[in-house]
């Protein structure tokens, strides 16, 4: 999980450096250009000509390169892609997560196994769904619907990937 999270956040991270080194070769080519695209942003935003033209002035005197990171391309200090972070946080989160699944397949009976284990995880999908949702304000029915129902989908491909390879009886 935690190399799958850093492969693809590098690649995210790749292309902001990529992106970066573009604005800055347009930066040296088209000066002018680069001035007139970031005041047609500011004014997009809703200032008038005048004042986007001047705070594009005064932005690019600053950092001409960070102004357009930001507002044309959005990358920021605070939003950059940071794989190694993310990779961490993965291998945490997975390991975290991998807890009450591991305690319910100890406790359970061989027999009883898998319903055991598919509640249980539902069970923490769902609260889990449900924090999320009242954490970022959001409807805490929905929230915990579409964690479960998505989590049981996905439960049951995986069963079904397994059933077709003959793993699970």
């Amino acid at each position: 999980m935690a190399s799958g999270e850093y492969v693809s956040i590098h690649s995210q991270a790749d292309t902001e450096e990529v992106d970066l080194w573009l604005e800055q070769s347009e930066l040296r080519t088209n000066d002018e250009g680069e001035r007139q695209e970031l005041a047609e942003i500011y004014f997009g935003r809703g200032l008038k000509p005048a004042l986007a033209k001047e705070v594009t002035v005064q932005l690019m005197s600053h950092n001409a390169l960070e102004a357009h990171a930001r507002d044309e391309l959005g990358i920021t200090e605070t939003l950059k892609a940071r794989p190694a972070q993310a990779a961490i946080a993965s291998a945490l989160s997975f390991s975290v997560g991998a807890v009450v699944p591991l305690i319910a397949a100890a406790i359970a009976s061989l027999l009883d196994i898998i319903t055991f284990e598919s509640a249980t995880s539902l069970m923490c999908l769902a609260v889990l769904g449900a924090l999320a949702a009242r954490t970022s304000g959001a409807s805490v029915a929905i929230g915990t619907i579409r964690t479960t129902v998505w989590g049981a989908f996905a439960m049951a491909v995986t069963a079904g990937v397994g059933a077709l390879f003959g793993t699970i009886a």
